[in-house]
């Protein structure tokens, strides 16, 4: 009974559970368990905020915690003078608000927390399973089976592979955040700071390769941009980070070379990139020749053909078979995301100052259809994380949220470029190279706060992880602000 409840109090354990669970929600069979369990997981961690708040005092030891209080608050505040027959949503969303901040963003409070076991664990985890996943698919890729069931379109959907999942963009993050994990299972100070059993390299090989293969061909183009910038940051920190750090009061950077750094940053950049685009472009003519081959040689196997007549009358059988090229049937770049977001400054211009709160966004389309909006919407999310924001919480909520989000930043890029140690062989590069592009990421899809997945969860979760670095090299120095006669220290701000 005491291990029981040492379980129900233990965060690490529920951080574990929450996210693995969310990612079986983006698994096709598996996502109605997933969800069934996910209920029980959503109380589970609404306890730990209230938990972790007596044991941990979290909010006051929170780095930036006056703005997170503010934004919650005013959150909170949000929802009450936009009461409506949506107000449950609402209500559910801002707990999960709390979990995001309390338990995710917050766990730099949680003493004696070995926060690299517990990313440790994750990785290897969704390591293992992605792999796994993704050779299923591939196999059934390429023997051509793939069937539609209501939700579920197992292998293709919409001339796109998608695999095991749900949806090619689900696939496409899963297939990102698992190469993330590999190139951080590759560091060799973070492999040290842990306890259990490396990952062989075979999987990591495996991992990488398999993802790489999806991710070109679910042809998810917010995907694509979260894995370039990834890229591209971790490239930036390697050109200006140098071994002893960037900053030398004793030897200061000439101007000269900071110049030929940027030049060469950004011919290396464009390489990249283009580069990258045009190898999406070659492996998904390539594979779409392969798989149509291998689809047609089943055919012919198993007798699965067509008989057609030619004019001397000659009988040709040819297989049947659907000429899959992985390219978006959507031709638009954006796939239709500017008019929704053309449609949604409609929805902000009905409460621009305070917002409307999140559960709103649905209820409100319809109630003000009658000329005020054009767009139904399908989700209580506009495919674009600032902008759901700014609609949800309105100028004030969005410049909080915003001053929170800059002073983090700051931080940590302070922490990452101007220390006197380099970070090279460790996960903080990773980390910060990922959430700088899952910022880039967030104009493209429903990824920042709004929307419990496995996807927004994930963002927090890294968040976390880097604030762990942020309090390890920033002591807890006192000012003279007073909160409910506590003395708010200076990392709160």
């Amino acid at each position: 009974m005491t291990a029981l409840k040492a379980n129900i109090k233990d965060a690490s354990l529920f951080r574990k559970i929450y996210i693995i669970d969310l990612f079986f929600c983006y698994v096709s069979f598996l996502q109605i368990p997933a969800y069934v369990l996910l209920v029980f997981l959503f109380i589970w961690g609404t306890y730990l905020v209230i938990n972790n708040q007596k044991q941990n005092n979290t909010f006051f030891k929170m780095r930036f915690g006056l703005w997170v209080g503010t934004f919650l608050a005013f959150s909170t505040l949000t929802m009450l003078i936009n009461f409506s027959i949506t107000i449950i949503y609402s209500f559910i969303m801002l707990l999960h608000v709390f979990v995001c901040f309390f338990i995710f963003y917050g766990m730099h409070t949680e003493s004696n927390f070995n926060f690299k076991e517990e990313l440790y664990t994750i990785a290897k985890i969704i390591v293992y399973i992605t792999t796994i996943a993704n050779i299923i698919g591939i196999t059934c890729l390429m023997l051509g089976f793939s069937f539609e069931w209501y939700w579920i379109k197992f292998t293709i959907y919409e001339n796109r592979f998608t695999g095991v999942y749900i949806n090619p963009n689900n696939l496409g993050f899963v297939s990102v955040v698992s190469i993330v994990c590999c190139h951080m299972l590759y560091k060799k100070n973070f492999m040290e700071a842990v306890t259990q059993q490396r990952v062989s390299k075979i999987w990591i090989i495996s991992c990488v390769c398999t993802n790489l293969f999806s991710l070109i061909l679910c042809d998810s183009n917010a995907s694509m941009v979260l894995a370039l910038g990834y890229a591209v940051v971790y490239v930036v920190y390697i050109f200006f980070a140098d071994k002893t750090g960037i900053a030398k009061p004793d030897k200061p950077i000439s101007k000269s070379k900071i110049f030929l750094k940027i030049i060469a940053l950004l011919l290396v950049g464009t390489f990249l990139i283009s580069s990258a685009l045009m190898f999406r472009e070659i492996c998904k003519a390539g594979f779409s020749v392969v798989v149509s081959k291998t689809n047609s040689f089943i055919s012919l196997l198993v007798g699965d053909t067509d008989t057609i007549i030619i004019d001397d009358g000659t009988k040709v059988v040819l297989p049947e078979t659907n000429t899959v090229t992985f390219n978006h049937k959507n031709k638009n770049a954006d796939s239709g995301r500017f008019k929704l977001w053309k449609e949604s400054v409609n929805l902000f211009k009905l409460s621009p100052i305070i917002g409307i709160s999140n559960g709103n966004i649905v209820f409100y389309s319809e109630q003000y259809s009658d000329g005020a909006l054009n767009y139904t919407y399908h989700n209580n999310d506009l495919h674009n994380g600032y902008l759901t924001l700014l609609v949800s919480t309105g100028i004030i909520g969005f410049m909080v949220f915003g001053i929170f989000g800059f002073r983090f930043a700051k931080h940590s890029a302070q922490h990452l470029f101007l220390q006197k140690h380099t970070f090279r062989d460790d996960i903080y590069p990773c980390l910060f190279s990922f959430l700088f592009a899952y910022l880039m990421y967030a104009l493209f899809e429903k990824a920042l706060l709004y929307d419990l997945s496995f996807m927004v969860m994930w963002f927090w979760l890294c968040m976390g992880y880097t604030s762990c670095y942020i309090a390890k090299f920033e002591t807890m120095l006192e000012t003279q602000y007073l909160f409910h006669r506590k003395r708010i220290g200076r990392h709160m701000l």
